[in-house]
């Protein structure tokens, strides 16, 4: 074989080994779970009893132990999708929604559906993304 063929054909393979890894979905966004709390949302362990720390879309949530980084999740901003849940159909096909971490869930003052999740949402966020009926759903979530 020549250098010239033994050439083309080393990059025919490694064309061949790269092409497929282009089509490969990739994703940054991290798996978990999340619950729903309502209202009394105030005082917070992020922001106190200061109620303009709240968007005006009602799009918040209580960080979990994993993303509570010692406070330093307060302020956030999370993109946050359902992906699954016990029961079928819970989830709404195509909805993403951006929320800001507020609160830490395990001393938030309102109890959440669910424990030990990686976020709490508030009822107008939960409800943008799933059946307002579940008390947990599977997520899918990046900052």
């Amino acid at each position: 074989m020549s250098s010239m063929t033994h050439l083309c054909f080393q990059r025919l393979i490694l064309f061949c080994l790269i092409l497929p890894t282009l089509f490969i979905p990739y994703s940054q966004a991290d798996v978990g779970t999340a619950a729903q709390y309502g209202p009394p949302y105030l005082p917070t362990a992020c922001f106190g009893g200061d109620a303009s720390q709240f968007p005006s879309s009602n799009m918040f949530g209580s960080a979990g132990e994993g993303i509570w980084d010692n406070g330093a999740a307060c302020g956030r901003q999370y993109q946050v999708r359902c992906i699954s849940a016990a029961a079928p159909r819970t989830c709404i096909p195509g909805q993403t929604i951006q929320i800001k971490i507020v609160d830490r869930a395990q001393s938030s003052v309102s109890r959440p559906s669910a424990r030990d999740t990686s976020m709490v949402l508030s009822t107008t966020a939960f409800q943008a993304i799933a059946n307002s009926s579940a008390s947990l759903i599977n997520i899918e979530f990046q900052q």
